[in-house]
């Protein structure tokens, strides 16, 4: 690929984001660091890098399950058949990410703000319920603590179903 044709994508990208008033940064020619704002997760930030062929997009979501690693993985997989241009998956570590590849030849402000919508729902939407299922304990845990020193738990009040507050 040219460095006119990473130039031609990359107004394409940046003007996108510039029109979606997303906070981004760029480390690199072809490489963008995206925050997308979220209501469950405070934010995801979402990493898109041109490539020869393809636009790599990729996004954390949350660090590995302390808990029902089989249930997480399960839904996550099942989840995946509804996904439009990114998928779940998971590092050696297990901490799960959101990941896809997009040909060059589909980015446009449309397709970018598809996939962006994409990777925030797949993330933002689903958070709680990752968390209700790989961390169950640890909230029950944070919550109890919480109230025994007399904290505000209002943070935790998406999980009450968990906590009984």
């Amino acid at each position: 690929m040219s460095d006119d044709d990473v130039r031609r994508y990359a107004a394409v990208i940046e003007k996108a984001l510039g029109d979606a008033e997303l906070a981004w940064e760029s480390p690199e020619p072809g490489a963008y660091v995206v925050t997308l704002p979220g209501t469950r997760k405070l934010s995801t930030t979402c990493s898109l890098r041109i490539g020869r062929h393809s636009l790599s997009v990729n996004a954390f979501v949350v660090r590995h399950p302390d808990e029902n690693d089989a249930a997480v993985h399960r839904w996550l997989l099942e989840r995946n058949l509804r996904l439009y241009g990114v998928g779940y998956a998971i590092d050696p570590l297990g901490d799960i990410y959101l990941t896809g590849r997009l040909p060059l030849s589909v980015i446009n402000p449309e397709e970018l703000d598809r996939v962006l919508g994409s990777v925030l729902e797949a993330s933002d939407g689903a958070f709680n319920t990752l968390l209700e299922m790989g961390f169950a304990s640890a909230i029950r845990k944070e919550y109890a603590w919480r109230v025994s020193r007399g904290e505000s738990t209002r943070n935790l009040d998406a999980f009450t179903n968990l906590t009984g507050g």
